[in-house]
């Protein structure tokens, strides 16, 4: 029988996401928004962005560790209360004079919470649902991202030029209130183990045991995760600098054009989840290796129409339809990819592994954008040597991987 996917806790965990990436957005577009007005300089602002991402990357596989050992339920509700109240608490003592400190800080502190929020609500889902519920409600929780992506940019835009930086963050500080009070009624069945003993010895054999998982027991699973973080390299690199560089630096087109481009490539990750979430039950892992072929297969065109005589219009409509195409593509296969390693993952290793997936992945995308920035700067003439090679690539890996999908499709 087919597990029910719309159940309470699946709601409330649901309605909290989207309430706390909400608050996520509009603080983060605020808070650029005053560093650019105060700095001039977007890249101040990216660097501080940057630096605050290590202690998430570092401190994820500690935040797997306490996801697979407490209860998840009561770490989601005081990670969120704890952001609420690093906001709140900037926001009170946010001044002209100490505005990149305060900012700064900040965004620390919501790096250091994130590396614990993450595993542990990525490992909730496996905990709510199971079999083929695990990839519809992990479509679910991707579209709530998606939509919360989509309308906070607006909202958040309108709030702070309205009334300035510290109201907005007041709003992000009932968002996570309101998270936190979802998650307060959210029912897990019990599986922490708790930290009897000594700590640093205890935190030493759960890495261990995670590790001689995915490298002994099921190194299939760090092949797939590596797969998920490869594609990320490529996609997060190509679209988030080279979508941005094309329409603005190569075409010509004022940011109207970039801002329709965004929120169609918002609605294309809509899209995705949705797909995931109608092939769950009818596409099994032997068939990712095609999907991550046709991530490859929707750049090409984008790379080909500056071979041809055409107008910037038209090459704007087909660059933004092939990122659209990729973007449903790489949405369907990192939803079926997340499902797999949740499913094949046991429950008292499900946070560390999540937080694993967490940390190369990010730190997987920064590179990536690093080196297309390289790319399209050096190749700014002839942009199609990056976007052909790029989706011939990605194809190459989509096809060679077909082995390995198909030994994943046969152990389930």
């Amino acid at each position: 029988m087919e597990q029910k996917l719309i159940t309470k806790n699946f709601v409330l965990l649901v309605l909290g996401q989207v309430s706390s990436l909400f608050g996520n957005y509009i603080l983060r577009l605020a808070l650029s928004m005053y560093v650019l007005e105060v700095t001039g300089s977007a890249l101040v602002f990216a660097g501080i962005l940057s630096a605050a991402t290590i202690p998430t990357i570092l401190l994820s596989p500690l935040g797997g560790i306490l996801a697979d050992r407490m209860d998840r339920q009561k770490i989601m509700v005081a990670l969120d209360a704890l952001t609420g109240i690093a906001v709140f608490v900037a926001a009170i003592f946010l001044s002209a004079e100490n505005a990149l400190v305060m900012i700064s800080i900040l965004l620390i502190a919501l790096s250091v919470l994130g590396a614990f929020e993450t595993p542990t609500v990525q490992a909730c889902i496996p905990q709510m649902l199971s079999g083929d519920a695990i990839v519809k409600g992990n479509a679910v929780v991707n579209q709530a991202a998606s939509l919360s992506y989509l309308t906070a940019p607006l909202l958040g835009g309108i709030l702070y030029a309205a009334f300035g930086l510290k109201p907005v963050m007041y709003a992000s500080v009932l968002c996570f209130a309101v998270t936190a009070l979802f998650e307060c009624f959210i029912k897990l069945g019990s599986h922490a183990r708790g930290f009897g003993g000594k700590l640093l010895p205890m935190i030493k054999e759960d890495f261990v045991s995670s590790i001689r998982f995915l490298t002994k027991e099921q190194p299939d699973i760090l092949k797939l995760l590596l797969l998920a973080a490869l594609s990320r390299f490529f996609v997060m690199g190509v679209t988030l600098v080279g979508l941005p560089f094309i329409v603005r630096r190569i075409l010509g087109l004022d940011a109207r054009y970039y801002g329709i481009a965004e929120s169609m490539l918002a609605v294309a990750t809509i899209g995705g989840s949705i797909g995931a979430g109608l092939l769950t039950g009818k596409m099994r892992s032997g068939k990712l290796s095609l999907v991550l072929a046709m991530i490859g297969a929707c750049l090409i065109p984008a790379g080909l129409v500056f071979l041809f005589p055409s107008g910037n219009v038209a090459r704007y409509a087909v660059n933004v339809a092939a990122f659209c195409g990729m973007q449903i593509a790489i949405s369907i296969f990192s939803i079926f990819a997340v499902s797999i390693l949740q499913q094949r993952t046991p429950q008292h290793l499900t946070g560390k592994v999540m937080a694993y997936t967490s940390a190369i992945t990010m730190c997987t995308q920064p590179i990536g954008q690093m080196v297309y920035g390289l790319l399209f700067d050096g190749l700014s003439r002839e942009v199609y040597l990056v976007l052909i090679p790029t989706g011939a690539v990605i194809c190459a890996v989509g096809l060679l991987a077909a082995g390995f999908f198909g030994r994943l499709e046969k152990a389930e």
